[in-house]
C-alpha cells in the first residue's frame, strides 16, 4: 500500500509539473526552422475588422507582448482546427471558422497586423506566416510522415523591423496546448 500511495503521488507530482512548465519543456525539446514565407494578408472584411476592433477598445495599453497574447486568444476563439483541405485567407476564415495550420497562421498574423497598425507600430512590428518544419530533438519529424498534410507545418514569426527581435509563435499549438511562444532553429 506504502508503494501504492508513492507511485500514485509520484505520478499527480510529474503530472503537475508538465502542466505547470509545458511551454518551457515544449521549447526545449522542439524547435520549428523557417523553410518560406507564406501569403500575409490584409484583412478587410468589415466583420471582422470590427471584432478586432472591439478586441483593441477593452484594453488600455498594449506591449508587443499583450498584442501576441490577444492576437491568439482571439485566433483560437475563432477558429476550430481541421484536416481537410480549407480556407487560407482570414477574410474567408472568420465565416467558415475551421482551418488548418496555414489557415491559423494567416489568421493570426492579418490579426496581429491589424493591431500593431491601430497602434501605429507597423513600422516596427510585423507577423510573418512561415512554412516550416518541426524538429524534435534535433530530428525533422516530417521525414516519418507519407501523407502530403504531414509534409510541412505553417506557424508564425514577429519581428522587430528595427532591432531584429524575433518571436516564434504556433497559434494551432496554442489553441490546444496553450503554448505562447515556441523555438526556433537556426
Amino acid at each position: 500500500m506504502k508503494i501504492l500511495k508513492r507511485i500514485v503521488y509520484s505520478i499527480l507530482i510529474i503530472t503537475l509539473i508538465t502542466i505547470l512548465f509545458k511551454g518551457v519543456i515544449f521549447r526545449s525539446f522542439v524547435y520549428y526552422k523557417a523553410v518560406s514565407e507564406k501569403t500575409n494578408y490584409t484583412i478587410n472584411q468589415n466583420n471582422l475588422k470590427n471584432e478586432i476592433e472591439g478586441l483593441i477598445n477593452t484594453q488600455n495599453e498594449f506591449k508587443i507582448n499583450s498584442i501576441i497574447k490577444e492576437s491568439l486568444k482571439f485566433t483560437s476563439n475563432k477558429l476550430s482546427f481541421t484536416f481537410t483541405k480549407n480556407e487560407n485567407n482570414p477574410n474567408m476564415l472568420i465565416k467558415t471558422t475551421t482551418a488548418n495550420c496555414l489557415g491559423y497562421a494567416t489568421f493570426f498574423s492579418a490579426t496581429f497586423n491589424y493591431i500593431v497598425s491601430k497602434y501605429n507600430l507597423s513600422n516596427t512590428w510585423i507577423a510573418l506566416p512561415q512554412k516550416g518544419q518541426l524538429y524534435l530533438f534535433n530530428i525533422n519529424v516530417h521525414s516519418y510522415f507519407n501523407s502530403p498534410f504531414f509534409k510541412d507545418h505553417d506557424f508564425v514569426i514577429v519581428s522587430n523591423l528595427q532591432t531584429g527581435e524575433q518571436f516564434a509563435i504556433d497559434p494551432t499549438v496554442h489553441d490546444y496546448f496553450g503554448i505562447d511562444y515556441v523555438s526556433l532553429k537556426k
